[in-house]
């Protein structure tokens, strides 16, 4: 079974954090201080972490930005891929957003390539050109586009 609850305990945002690490910096090579920004300990900032079997697998935040809401950080453990928690993950996030900021102008994200399906799937399409960041190629995806 896999679960997605917004981080209240300090615990569990070091397991976020962990995953984080695991997958942006060890795997994917992002520099640690690309990584891990001043929005990471923001009030405004909301951060996830998803279970499977009660195990941390994968971990997102959200934050308001000038131009709406900014999903970011979605990170699954690879041995977890594939098992529905970047989904759980993203509808999760998705249900606060729409709690917390209904007025956003925009709910939108950076997307990496081979996450594309996964944001598809759960109502995000592709605005504007490739781009990259962190030498990763990505696309902006806005929700309802």
């Amino acid at each position: 079974m896999t679960t997605a609850e917004k981080i209240t305990d300090l615990r569990d945002l070091d397991a976020a954090f962990s995953i984080r690490e695991k997958v942006f910096v060890e795997e994917q090579g992002v520099p640690a201080d690309a990584e891990y920004d001043e929005h990471d300990r923001a009030a405004t900032t909301r951060h996830y972490l998803a279970r499977y079997q009660g195990h941390p697998a994968g971990a997102a935040r959200w934050r308001p930005t000038a131009g709406g809401v900014k999903l970011e950080r979605f990170a699954v453990l690879p041995e977890f891929r594939n098992l529905g928690v970047g989904e759980a993950l993203v509808h999760q996030v998705l249900a606060d957003v729409r709690a917390e900021a209904p007025d956003a102008a925009q709910v939108y994200l950076h997307a990496q390539l081979r996450a594309i399906p996964l944001y598809e799937r759960t109502g995000f399409g592709k605005v504007g050109e490739l781009f990259e960041e962190c030498d990763i190629q990505h696309y902006k995806m806005v929700l309802g586009a």
